[in-house]
This record gives structure tokens, C-alpha cells and sequence, in this order.
């Protein structure tokens, strides 16, 4: 009679690599007694003292999102290469690890989630609060309509300089956070004009409806992208801030940083 670890052994079988997500110390210390395997552990700190270790910045709720952000991390710190098998054991339903998936790397195109959360100078918590409002508003639209934004992350106040007001800015003296689920109805209400979003490191929103004055000279971003993402490109090459803008035309999500396009992703996928 077939046992049940006997069905499940093509799961695990030849790979190369096991991440573990969030592991306790026990459960990290029997994975080195595997042979012929390395460990990759992903989690918010390192307290089991692994050698190989990806941050995790967020919880991901989004079990498939946690996982490609762990494997990202992963390749960016050469503990990955292309077309290594790897099982990923995480947690979905209880504070122990429950869940074992295997992928081989390379199976997806890198979002770029992990070079944004974390080497973005905002916390990630408010980068991925806006990513949200973005990819609602491109799911969306505004009133069924579809609607173009630009959030700039980060560095609020050399971006206030090298902008000006479009219009009046209905967060001044205000301290409301972009993360909160009020104000994110109210910056949804406020795209319909133009402008782009100011926000702080901590996610403070200090303005809405600014021109941004960067310089486009020497920018160079993919062909088809518009005035928005030449401003977000522009104004992250001259400060440490990030972009997040949404598409009017095709509806899609990008970031930009240090003058470039590091994020992409589709409303619809999501």
C-alpha cells in the first residue's frame, strides 16, 4: 500500500534549495541536517541566526506574493540562480509552517517588489499602501472611468521644492496617513485633477495636486510613456523619493527609482 509521504515525494524530490518562511529555531535547526540542500530562511529578523537570509519587510497575506518576494530577495542575494529547484515551506493557516510548494526559478519575470520594498528610503508599509490605492483605482477607475496618478514616496521636502501647487491643497496642516482606510476614499476622490500626490517617508500625505519641476534631460523611460512617468522618473533622479503611477492609457502600475523603472504590474492580475 502507497503511503501518503510516498505520493507527495515528487514535491520535494531533487531540489536544490529549501526557504523557509518564518521558521522557529527548531524547526530551522532540523533543516540543516538535510544533505546536499541549502537553506534560505525569509522572515522580518534573522533570530534564528541563519547564515543565508532574505528580510521580509511585510506579513504578505498573499501567500503567492510572500513567496515571490522571499525567492526575489533570494536571487538578488546570490543564495538563487536561474533554474534551481526550490521547495518554499511557509505558514497559511497557523503560526507553524503548514504549506510546501516547489518552483523552479525563473518560472516567473521578477516584479521588482523586492528591490522597491527594500531599498526604498519610505517604509514599506506605506509603499505598499500606495501600490494599493493604485492598483484599486486602476481596477476601478474613478466612477467606472479610467483615471491616471501620481504618488511621490519619500524625500517630502526637496520634492516640495522642485514642485509647485496646481491648485489648493486640501492636506495642509493635516497629518491624515495614506494607509488609513478613510483617506484612502479621499485620495481616490481627489485624482480627478491633476497633480501629483506628495507623501512623506511615514506616509504622511503633505500634499496633493503639485507640478512636479523636474528636469527630463538625459531620462530615459520605455517609449509610450507619457509626461506622468517622465515627471516620476525625473523627480526620483533627483531625490531619494519613489513613484508610484498609474496609467491612464493602459492601466497599469509602475514605480520608478533613482530615475528609473523598477516596478510594473497589471490592476487586473491582482
Amino acid at each position: 500500500m502507497a503511503s501518503l509521504s510516498a505520493l507527495l515525494d515528487n514535491v520535494v524530490d531533487g531540489a536544490e534549495t529549501v526557504m523557509l518562511f518564518a521558521p522557529n529555531s527548531s524547526y530551522y535547526e532540523r533543516s540543516l541536517d538535510i544533505e546536499d540542500v541549502s537553506v534560505v530562511v525569509c522572515a522580518a529578523e534573522n533570530s534564528v541566526g541563519a547564515e543565508r537570509f532574505v528580510e521580509l519587510p511585510l506579513e504578505f497575506t498573499d501567500v503567492a506574493e510572500r513567496i515571490r518576494f522571499g525567492i526575489e530577495g533570494a536571487i538578488d542575494e546570490e543564495f538563487l540562480a536561474e533554474g534551481d529547484e526550490v521547495v518554499c515551506a511557509t505558514k497559511v493557516f497557523d503560526d507553524t509552517i503548514d504549506t510546501v510548494t516547489r518552483i523552479r526559478v525563473g518560472e516567473f519575470d521578477p516584479s521588482g517588489t523586492y528591490d522597491l520594498l527594500t531599498d526604498s528610503r519610505a517604509d514599506p508599509e506605506v509603499i505598499s499602501a500606495v501600490i494599493d490605492v493604485a492598483i484599486e483605482l486602476g481596477q476601478k477607475g474613478q466612477k467606472g472611468k479610467p483615471v491616471g496618478a501620481l504618488f511621490v514616496v519619500g524625500d517630502a521636502g526637496k520634492v516640495m521644492n522642485k514642485s509647485r501647487p496646481l491648485s489648493y491643497n486640501p492636506f495642509e496642516k493635516s497629518h491624515v496617513n495614506v494607509a488609513d482606510p478613510i483617506v484612502n476614499v479621499m485620495v481616490k476622490e481627489f485624482t480627478r485633477l491633476d497633480g501629483a500626490f506628495v507623501i512623506s517617508d511615514s506616509g504622511k500625505i503633505v500634499s496633493a495636486y503639485r507640478y512636479l519641476e523636474a528636469d527630463g534631460e538625459g531620462i530615459d523611460i520605455p517609449r509610450g510613456l507619457g509626461t506622468r512617468h517622465m515627471a516620476a522618473a525625473s523627480i526620483t533622479r533627483d531625490t531619494t523619493a519613489t513613484a508610484i503611477v498609474l496609467s491612464e492609457s493602459d492601466r497599469l502600475v509602475r514605480a520608478f527609482k533613482g530615475g528609473e523603472l523598477v516596478f510594473e504590474l497589471d490592476p487586473e492580475d491582482y
